[in-house]
């Protein structure tokens, strides 16, 4: 298994899932007992039906129109790879920019069995300070 192109598949199934609020497309991507930590504050979504349930109610459930992410190119060592992304999502409260990092770390079959986000939202929508591209699936 080469991690960067499994980082590479994670980071293109997030931008067009994301938009299409594709639960199922992401879950596929994680190992069936693997843990995705939404934050390092709040208890980690467990095996594929936490993170669905993640997805559905706290990522997708409230949005009121689709997000437009970008994702940047993967940095990547062993087993392990970050990737940096930017999304602009729309809430009943409001316009909000999302900018965040993953940490993964991928399994022999290049399936997720960690993944944490480190992320920062701020109200409106704002372009990121820097390149960031739309990865192309």
């Amino acid at each position: 298994m080469d991690v960067r192109e499994a980082a590479l598949r994670w980071a293109h199934t997030w931008t067009t899932a994301w938009e299409t609020q594709d639960a199922e497309a992401i879950v596929a991507c994680q190992a069936e007992d693997g843990i995705h930590w939404s934050s390092p504050f709040r208890a980690p979504h467990r095996g594929r039906a936490g993170l669905r349930k993640y997805l559905q109610d706290d990522v997708f459930g409230d949005e009121i129109e689709p997000t437009r992410a970008r994702f940047a190119e993967p940095v990547v060592q062993g087993d392990q790879a970050t990737v940096e992304y930017w999304a602009l999502s729309r809430y009943d409260s409001g316009p909000l920019t999302i900018s965040g990092c993953t940490v993964l770390q991928f399994d022999p079959d290049g399936l997720v069995i960690e993944s944490r986000d480190y992320s920062f939202v701020e109200p409106g929508h704002h372009q990121a300070p820097f390149q960031m591209v739309k990865l192309n699936p």
